[in-house]
């Protein structure tokens, strides 16, 4: 008997496959509001199966964006193809497309199990199907003992499973979320993005989210689109978004960073090149995500907790700076350094807070060295 073969788990990226068709297609969409102009010339596919995150700062255009999935705005030139049809002309009761919303919009004299119910029963589906639906939605969001309460009977967390149920119980090809855990304490907005996670998973349904909340994006997201302006400066997986922006935009947007702006100067024979960006401080060495000429201007983007700090000077490092402890962040599990350098720049290093705060090895006012990899940043020219 030949031994068994263990097999590898599929990475889940049809944005990958050139074989694979997206479910949602945005062919030049634009869409206008008088002279402002909320989506500009916008193309991207979105996947089958995709929990798709739209991550951005108030006025960016993400909400408009789902509005026009929804069917609630109508894009000023463009197509938008869901399952391979064009929905613009389609009015949003008959498009595949279910929608939550942030306020759950639950009916406050129904019980939970008939605020499932309502869509269902308008649908005209049998009466003796719709408890079964019921039944099955409840035991996906885990409140099979609450179908007889009201609303206001539970907590603010099995509201949002309430309103989760029922915008699945049709079954929709996609559900969009407009920022479902914004009414939430962090805590439990946590605890419900992956219990959001698990239910995407099980049901297979395509997720698109609107959010501000980067963290949420982050977590939830097999992909993240950044928007700014109406259009999307990146779109990638989270992973890939953070490790490797493709502008200082996105760099800055998402967590926290070291920028660093400088003009290119001497090249490395293995790529890398030197950034001069203070007099009376050593060049800072990175590697560019594309080649970049000498004399370009271009920023330095390093997150914090790939910044080391040491009370004694690092040998043999290529990026090394020297200043005096400016103030402390201390957020439990962890410590951020905010170190002002001779020249007045301020660079954040992190650390793990491994021993209790009373043995921590620096504190306010010490002068300390910082450094870090020539490949723990990336050079952006954008």
């Amino acid at each position: 008997m030949s031994d068994p073969v263990s097999a590898t788990p599929s990475v889940f990226a049809p944005w990958a496959d050139p074989s694979e068709t997206p479910l949602i297609h945005f062919q030049n969409v634009t869409k206008r509001f008088g002279d402002f102009t909320a989506i500009d010339d916008l193309t991207i596919d979105i996947y089958e199966k995709e929990f798709f995150a739209l991550l951005g700062p108030s006025g960016c255009g993400k909400t408009t964006l789902m509005r026009m999935l929804a069917g609630f705005e109508t894009p000023s030139e463009g197509v938008i193809n869901l399952a391979g049809k064009n929905i613009v002309p389609v009015p949003p009761n008959k498009r595949p497309v279910n929608m939550m919303f942030q306020s759950y919009a639950l009916f406050p004299h129904l019980t939970v199990a008939q605020n499932i119910a309502f869509g269902l029963e308008r649908s005209k589906m049998p009466k003796d199907k719709v408890g079964a639906r019921v039944d099955e939605m409840l035991k996906l969001v885990q409140l099979e003992k609450f179908g007889g309460r009201k609303p206001h009977q539970i907590s603010g967390g099995q509201r949002q499973r309430v309103a989760l149920a029922r915008s699945l119980a049709k079954a929709p090809k996609l559900l969009l979320l407009d920022e479902p855990l914004g009414a939430l304490d962090k805590k439990l907005r946590i605890e419900t993005q992956f219990e959001l996670m698990e239910i995407q998973e099980t049901t297979g349904t395509t997720f698109v989210i609107v959010t501000h909340d980067q963290e949420e994006a982050m977590t939830v997201a097999s992909r993240i689109a950044v928007m700014d302006h109406g259009r999307m400066v990146q779109v990638d997986t989270p992973d890939r978004i953070y490790e490797t922006p493709n502008s200082v935009y996105v760099a800055d947007f998402i967590g926290d960073v070291n920028l660093i702006e400088g003009n290119a100067a001497s090249h490395h024979k293995d790529g890398k090149i030197e950034i001069h960006w203070r007099e009376g401080e050593p060049p800072v060495v990175g590697t560019p995500m594309v080649p970049v000429q000498d004399g370009t201007r271009c920023t330095f983007a390093i997150r914090p907790e790939k910044v080391h700090i040491s009370k004694e000077h690092p040998e043999g490092k290529a990026n090394i700076v020297h200043g005096k402890i400016l103030d402390i962040a201390y957020l439990g599990n962890i410590s951020t350094y905010h170190v002002e350098l001779p020249n007045g720049h301020v660079v954040k290093a992190q650390t793990s807070n491994n021993q209790r705060i009373e043995r921590r090895k620096y504190t306010w006012d010490d002068e300390v060295w910082l450094w870090w990899s020539e490949t723990a940043g990336v050079v952006l020219t954008a």
